[in-house]
């Protein structure tokens, strides 16, 4: 079994990715935030950093010791084992989320750089005196110090919600990635290249939630969360919440058919927020098909290409049918949508496996094929996706499964 004290946080996930992920958060957040190592020190570069901070961290006993104050943070979370609020060498408040692979502490997402409501000046003044000799000018600290926002506790509370979403997001793309390293260790090894290979390309779509409908995601919670109460951003973080965990099962796992459909409407509740009334959603399934058992994720990287590749284009919208039924002795589901339409070329492309790619940030092509591989995988040839359209017309896809219940 491979070690995974000799992985980096920044050798398991690509630097460029875990720079996307804090980009992003600090754009719906408007917080600072930072992604930092075992030992405290920085593995990405400083999003959205207050001019204070920065002022602080241009000299080498600051950067010092907000290593050490980072450092302090992620470990505390860690012991913990959830997101911490708290307060930093200079009274600033932070939050810090772990990031734990496998029971090892690779590291930390931190965020805040605020000043929350309700902080008294002594607690500032404390901290203050502590740094007195450190070579600062307070005179400087202190206008920098007032031009922080001032930030209400359920904002906070809030962000550290969304950080703890963000650092299990980066946790699942590291073991996805470490199990992705062992697997081809292993192949070097084995006889039977093609077993393996298919086994790898069905873990991968395990952590295949799509960064680009991640951030759209918490783009549109920010946005909402200046426009209303916070009810309807509780409803969005917990409908991401849950969308991510049953996303993360495992892959060879069963699901019902009604939890599958629970999952397309949390991921249609937030897709909906995100297009308003440019998409209308009708889902019809029998009772007596509900508790039918389907390999988990089918249905969702179908109702995603739908949405983008379908409807998205489209600028007046359209809508999407689920409907499930039996034909000739098999569960037959059905997602049809008014969408663009795709060409028999197109669809020839996506299940012609020795030329298809990778779609940029969506699921086609990838998705279809796994999807379809999976379900033929389990059950045979005679099941599986089958895909109707043509341009401008919309698209059907039909997935075909046993009739029974596993």
């Amino acid at each position: 079994m491979q070690n995974y004290n000799s992985f980096a946080l920044g050798e398991i996930v690509n630097t460029k990715i875990l720079q996307d992920i804090q980009d992003k958060f600090c754009e719906a957040t408007g917080l600072a935030a930072i992604i930092v190592g075992v030992d405290g020190k920085p593995v990405t570069l400083p999003s959205n950093f207050t001019e204070f901070c920065n002022f602080v961290r241009a000299t080498p006993a600051g950067l010092l010791r907000c290593m050490e104050c980072d450092d302090h943070g992620g470990r505390t979370a860690t012991e913990k084992r959830q997101p911490v609020v708290y307060s930093c060498h200079l009274g600033l408040t932070d939050l810090a989320a772990p990031i734990i692979v496998n029971n090892e502490y690779l590291g930390a997402f931190l965020a805040g750089q605020v000043v929350m409501v309700g902080v008294s000046n002594g607690i500032k003044a404390e901290k203050w005196r502590q740094v007195e000799n450190a070579g600062f000018n307070l005179d400087i600290l202190a206008e920098l110090y007032n031009a922080i926002e001032v930030v209400p506790e359920n904002r906070i509370k809030a962000a550290a919600d969304l950080l703890y979403i963000m650092s299990n997001y980066i946790v699942e793309i590291g073991f996805a990635n470490i199990i992705q390293r062992q697997l081809m260790t292993e192949m070097k090894a084995k006889a039977d290249l093609e077993t393996l290979l298919k086994a790898n390309e069905l873990k991968a779509l395990q952590s295949q939630v799509n960064p680009h409908f991640l951030f759209n995601t918490l783009n549109t919670i920010a946005r909402l969360a200046l426009l209303e109460g916070a009810e309807r951003t509780q409803e969005m973080v917990y409908a991401l919440a849950g969308l991510l965990r049953n996303n993360l099962r495992n892959i060879d796992q069963f699901n019902t058919l009604i939890d599958e459909i629970h999952s397309i409407k949390d991921y249609l509740l937030i897709q909906q927020v995100r297009f308003g009334d440019r998409i209308s959603v009708d889902i019809n399934v029998p009772a007596e098909l509900e508790e039918m058992n389907i390999p988990v994720m089918t249905l969702q990287p179908l109702v995603e290409n739908a949405i983008i590749h379908g409807l998205e284009p489209k600028k007046e919208g359209g809508t999407i049918q689920i409907t499930a039924d039996i034909q000739d002795n098999k569960l037959m589901i059905v997602i049809a949508d008014s969408g663009i339409g795709v060409s028999a070329e197109r669809i020839g492309e996506i299940f012609r496996e020795e030329k298809r790619a990778v779609s940029k940030g969506q699921t086609t092509g990838l998705g279809i094929i796994n999807v379809h591989k999976r379900i033929q995988n389990h059950f045979g040839s005679e099941y599986g996706v089958i895909i109707n359209g043509q341009p401008g017309g919309g698209t059907v896809v039909r997935i075909y499964l046993p009739f029974s219940r596993y």
